[in-house]
């Protein structure tokens, strides 16, 4: 993927008198040249023309974002930052935890598993990255992903403990189950009396996926 970032100046006007805005904007033009020019309300067919005349950009009726200051954003970052340590505690807590009951027979990779890619694991799966849509996960025994899932997972296994995104395919043991149960950030799910129990960490509840 290619893109870019641009600083763009904004002018934004409401037209009240089509003269008015072209006497203005003919005053102004070198100081306007290189702003977008938003127009909400009302957009004469005249002052259209006008605008493409003097190649002005122009862009109408849409909703921009309004702009934070410095402040606020640092705030901000300090609660994501926040919240991304304790999600990320929690997650090495269940992992240490659940890790205790992988077999011998243990593959662990942290690498991204991209699109198009498939990984076949005989044995237990301990993933320390993501799984991209279109990029499959299939193993014999139990597994773990510690970053988001939107691919395709399909476990053997007694037990799984991951995040899925609703671009995600989560199959255990033969069994399709509901992204909608795994909404939450991190989920363990396991196979106990040939019934699949999907426990939220971040929620101590349980739901039941049969």
């Amino acid at each position: 993927m290619k893109s870019k970032q641009y600083s763009v100046k904004i002018y934004e006007v409401n037209i009240t008198d089509e003269v008015e805005f072209m006497e203005f904007f003919d005053n102004n033009y070198t100081l306007f040249k290189d702003h977008l020019i938003v127009i909400k309300g009302n957009f004469p067919s005249t002052i259209k023309t006008y605008l493409e005349k003097k190649k002005l950009s122009y862009l109408h009726n849409v909703s921009l974002p309004k702009g934070r200051n410095r402040k606020a954003l640092e705030e901000e970052l300090k609660a994501e930052h926040r919240e991304i340590a304790v999600s990320a505690q929690m997650a090495q807590n269940e992992v240490e935890r659940l890790s205790s009951r992988l077999h011998n027979n243990l593959t662990v990779l942290d690498e991204m598993i991209r699109s198009g890619r498939e990984i076949d694991i005989q044995g237990d799966l301990l993933l320390l990255n993501r799984v991209n849509s279109g990029a499959t996960i299939k193993t014999t025994g139990n597994l773990i992903i510690t970053k988001v899932v939107e691919g395709s997972i399909r476990c053997l296994g007694n037990f799984m403990m991951l995040t899925a995104s609703p671009k995600a395919n989560i199959v255990f043991n033969g069994v399709e189950v509901d992204n909608n149960l795994l909404e939450n950030r991190l989920n363990r799910v396991e196979l106990k009396n040939n019934e699949i129990i999907i426990t939220p960490v971040l929620k101590k509840e349980i739901n039941w996926a049969l």
